[in-house]
């Protein structure tokens, strides 16, 4: 059949709608690191920082809650460990192993590190709680006697097995920190328990240095921040390994085993073991255990844990079938295509694992921040103890110590730390569940900012695989018979419209007949004999150019007309020279994309419609799904030259398609969002990934990236507060009007619950349900 007979874009899909999920990387040599002695937001910077600085390393990423740097690149990972090492941090290299063994090994490795911190609080508390209550309980810890010398000298130095044995962490990074010319978390608190030990011992060795109104120890307070903080530290390690959860359920859909037919003979082989191009079956109630494609069998996928699509999909020869889902009814044999690392679920994995490596633009203003904040901190801690050894009242020692250690305790950056990441790692395992892959953290940022969306046509609004909508049939004809002549016509094209036929055909179960003397006419149709009768198919052309009356199709010619103003192309079919009637084709509009328009228009954003259709069938399709703008007959690169524009006139442009003519356009979009059942290309130039056809993953990616970037800034707000708020209180700046200065203790404590704060702040994305925005 000649193309004239549509004027539609005919972009082909897959009907199994998982042909084209994500099976490349824009990424080549990347290298995982593990990373030990982090602990806050400024020692990924110095870490990355290092990383950078190595010849032929292009970027890299870490990822904090996970202690893991992706480096990309081509450098050696000899001089890779080496520029962390020389950062003060240990490095190795990320065994290539697979991703539920990872898993499981950090799984172990954190559970390791949680009991020892739990222990090493235990360890603190109990000395530091029993002195804090006889301090609060009994008396002032002030050294007058002798005796009191002998005791406060035994607690010293069970204090100083406490810093020893439990706050050792902390001492080895701060001196890491210090060779390295830098500060982080570890060395405010290293200085502070440090000076408060110090000073106490100090007082107990030698008392008659210090006014006796200044002869207080502070033990406790060292006890209990070790304490508290290592308890803040194992609740933080015990909430992050929650933002897992995503990996651990992509990982959980792999298959063990796989039943691969080998010389005629079934065999159970372990995954790693499949080839390319063996052939496997699948029994009804397994798992599809890598990609491949339908040989034999009928059956129903249900890819729900993959792309968010409830229905299962009917799956025949030729179709495609993916790692992960679940085989429902029937048993099926399919050739292998994809295995190992190379299937679309272990790069979706890969996907996840780089977005929640990835920062938005919002966090990487952590960074920035952290690496002033704690110079500055240690700068106003001395500034507050000169302040009280200058004006403080008497003992003015004690106070100096107290206001400078108080300072280094509250305003340690672990909650500023944590702010984005943690709910970076939330935010994007959570759009994944919903059947969203985000590339990287700048689109998870920018996505919340969209103010006009532009949507492709062909295979996004519409379903991109032409249909047969309507059947008109002259007197005398049936529906049956008119589809049996033009689909016994047609069975040799390979035609779209001539494919939409033949499917028409076998839905209503009409047996073909062969066609002989076949004849395609230029620019008109196609003309065969079928069934000993001469028939003709094509456009009204072909019909008056073979003299077919139409005389008594007046009303036929109308409907016709009708069918074209609803952007469905009118085919006519004529039987021996009478006109027997007009099959209507077209590109069906999604049963959902009204709806999900609908909701992206609620959200404030401007939806345009582009299409390299004519501008007739762009209108009707434009007002069938409530799209105001449209351009029609725009071609690859004239779809890129409408977002450049859109974007000089200051909007933030998102764009959806799903061929490879949109690929440019979603290259040069703010944010770029791909059909995961389009084509490949497409796919590799978007920033997100759509896994199921339909358009509401637009509304619940939007959803996603607006609660991410909320609930992140929620954290900085509260880090923010707490520091700046925090940070005078404790340099005594209360204490001329209310005589109150803080207690180190507190202090350490309110540190502690910080971190606690944004972390669980964080889970609470867990609980987002974007369907409902």
């Amino acid at each position: 059949m000649d193309s004239s007979h549509c004027h539609a874009e005919t972009k082909q899909t897959s009907n199994s709608g998982t042909n084209n999920l994500p099976t490349t990387s824009s990424e080549s040599n990347q290298i995982e690191l593990h990373i030990e002695g982090v602990s806050c937001a400024s020692c990924v910077a110095k870490v990355e920082g290092a990383l950078n600085a190595v010849a032929k390393v292009r970027r890299a990423e870490m990822n904090f809650p996970q202690r893991t740097v992706a480096v990309f690149g081509s450098a050696e990972i000899d001089k890779l460990i080496a520029a962390v090492a020389a950062a003060g941090y240990k490095a190795k290299l990320s065994e290539n192993e697979s991703d539920a063994d990872t898993l499981g090994k950090k799984e172990k490795s954190d559970r390791v590190t949680y009991h020892r911190l739990l222990r090493d609080m235990a360890i603190a508390l109990a000395l530091g709680i029993p002195l804090m209550l006889y301090g609060v309980l009994v008396g002032d810890m002030t050294i007058t006697t002798t005796l009191e010398r002998i005791v406060w000298l035994v607690v010293g130095l069970m204090t100083l097995s406490v810093m020893i044995l439990s706050g050792r962490h902390f001492y080895v990074g701060a001196w890491k920190s210090i060779k390295n010319r830098s500060a982080n978390m570890d060395t405010l608190i290293a200085l502070g328990t440090g000076t408060a030990w110090f000073y106490s011992m100090c007082v107990v060795v030698a008392p008659g240095l210090f006014p006796e109104m200044a002869r207080h120890v502070y033990f406790e307070a060292t006890a209990m921040i070790i304490g508290l903080i290592n308890l803040g530290l194992a609740l933080e390690l015990k909430a992050r390994g929650r933002t897992s959860e995503a990996i651990k359920r992509l990982i959980g859909l792999q298959a063990n085993t796989a039943r691969v037919v080998r010389d005629n003979e079934e065999i159970d082989i372990a995954i790693d073991e499949v080839r390319l191009e063996d052939l496997v079956r699948v029994r009804p109630g397994e798992k599809i255990p890598v990609d491949g494609s339908v040989v034999s069998g009928h059956t129903a996928v249900d890819e729900s844990m993959l792309t968010g699509e409830p229905m299962p999909k009917e799956k025949v020869g030729g179709d495609e079938v993916v790692a992960g889902t679940l085989n429902k009814t029937g048993t099926i044999v399919f050739k292998t295509t994809r295995v190992g690392k190379d299937t679309a679920l272990a790069h979706i994995i890969s996907m996840v694992k780089r977005a929640q490596n990835a920062k938005p633009p919002i966090g990487r203003l952590a960074d920035s921040i952290s690496a002033y904040f704690v110079p500055a901190v240690i700068i106003i801690a001395l500034l507050s103890a000169v302040v009280w050894l200058v004006i403080g009242p008497q003992p003015v020692i004690a106070y100096a110590v107290i206001s400078a250690t108080t300072v280094l305790i509250i305003a340690c950056p672990c909650a500023l730390g944590l702010a984005t990441p943690m709910s970076v790692m939330v935010g994007v395992g959570k759009a994944a569940e919903a059947g969203v892959l985000i590339r990287n953290g700048e689109a998870l940022q920018t996505a919340s900012k969209i103010t006009t969306m532009l949507l492709d046509k062909t295979g996004t609004i519409t379903l991109g695989t032409p249909k047969v909508t309507d059947v008109v049939v002259a007197s005398g004809y049936s529906e049956a018979e008119v589809i049996k002549l033009a689909a016994s016509l047609e069975s040799s094209s390979e035609h779209p419209l001539a494919i939409a036929i033949l499917e028409e055909a076998r839905d209503r179960e009409i047996t073909l007949v062969a066609a002989s003397e076949f004849e395609a006419i230029a620019g008109h149709g196609v003309s065969a004999l079928v069934d000993n009768k001469r028939v003709l198919f094509g456009n009204e052309k072909l019909l008056n150019k073979y003299d077919v009356s139409l005389t008594d199709a007046t009303d036929h010619l109308k409907q016709a007309k009708q069918l074209a103003e609803q952007a469905k192309t009118p085919i006519y079919c004529a039987i021996d020279n009478k006109f027997a009637g007009i099959i209507a084709v077209a590109d069906p509009i999604k049963d959902d994309s009204i709806d999900a328009i609908k909701r992206i228009q609620n959200n404030g954003i401007r939806v345009i419609m582009l299409t390299g259709d004519n501008v007739d069938t762009a209108r009707a399709v434009a007002k069938s799904v409530g799209i105001t703008d449209f351009f029609a007959d725009v071609l690859p690169e004239d779809k890129a030259k409408k977002v450049e524009e859109l974007q000089r006139a200051g909007e933030i442009v998102g764009m959806t398609g799903d061929g490879i003519n949109d690929a440019p356009a979603l290259a040069l979009a703010n944010v770029g969002f791909a059909i995961g059942t389009g084509t490949d290309v497409a796919i590799e130039s978007a920033d997100i990934t759509l896994m199921r056809g339909s358009l509401h993953g637009l509304g619940d990616a939007i959803a996603i990236s607006k609660a991410t970037l909320r609930n992140i800034k929620q954290n900085f707000l509260g880090a923010f507060i707490y520091n700046v708020a925090g940070i005078p209180i404790a340099a005594g700046i209360l204490f001329p009007f209310f005589g109150f200065l803080l207690n180190p203790v507190i202090a350490g404590a309110a540190m502690a619950f910080s971190s606690l704060t944004v972390v669980t702040n964080a889970n609470r994305l867990r609980l987002f349900k974007p369907q409902d925005h």
